[in-house]
């Protein structure tokens, strides 16, 4: 009995070290987005070095946001990027971090008018965002009463292009790529900071988060990631 009971231990320790890590993201240029059917951005760089460095088996999927913070919570051997880190969401999940540190900027269409000097003045518009976007959760905590949810970024876009949405919330560094890009778009209000990293399902081990946290911090101290911000034309953390 106890060879077959260590058996049984030897065969569920080699199952657990051959879990493949699921790291789901959505298309948010530019940190995370697909082209010719290659996913890739200033994100997606990092998380692929440090999965390389880690030598861990992973996938990485593009999907909705919402489905994809769904599954991030519910599913072991799970992670979100690029996820904003805030009290709401803090012991939902266990965090490797900062992949990016940025502020949160209002947005508008370019020439439409549209200036709220401060948070009070912007609840009088109806803002646009995504479900489960961090900024859904600001924007439910400071009592918005015109929020319009969309699926991706994208469809938010053309709602704010099309005048359906006053405002829309992204981070600025996206909106000056998109800007950059030639989007009509301008800063209407710009918000506070936040650090945005890997949001990891709860049953992760911890020994895993650690060397994920470790890689991270090694990219960072020894200037790896500011390069990788650079190709994508963004600013560095600090």
């Amino acid at each position: 009995m106890r060879l077959v009971t260590f058996a049984l231990v030897l065969l569920l320790s080699g199952t657990v070290h051959a879990q493949t890590l699921k790291l789901l993201t959505e298309e948010y240029p530019p940190y995370n987005f697909s082209e010719n059917g290659v996913i890739k951005g200033a994100a997606v760089e990092q998380a692929e070095m440090i999965m390389k460095a880690l030598g861990t088996e992973y996938s990485l999927e593009i999907l909705p946001w919402a489905r994809a913070f769904s599954l991030a919570e519910s599913q072991p051997w799970t992670c979100l990027f690029t996820t904003g880190h805030d009290d709401e969401r803090d012991k939902r999940f266990k965090w490797v971090e900062p992949l990016l540190v940025d502020r949160m900027v209002m947005v508008r269409k370019a020439g439409s008018g549209v200036n709220p000097a401060t948070v009070e003045e912007a609840r009088r518009f109806t803002v646009g965002t995504q479900r489960e976007d961090f900024s859904a959760n600001y924007l439910r905590k400071n009592n918005f009463p015109k929020v319009d949810l969309a699926a991706d970024m994208e469809t938010t876009v053309k709602k704010l292009l099309s005048d359906r949405i006053d405002l829309m919330m992204t981070s600025e560094k996206t909106f000056e790529t998109m800007r950059d890009q030639g989007q009509p778009l301008e800063s209407a209000l710009v918000l506070d900071g936040k650090l945005y990293g890997f949001a990891c399902n709860l049953d992760m081990p911890d020994e895993l988060i650690a060397r994920m946290q470790a890689q991270l911090d090694a990219m960072i101290a020894d200037g790896r990631q500011d390069h990788i911000f650079a190709k994508y034309g963004l600013r560095p953390n600090h």
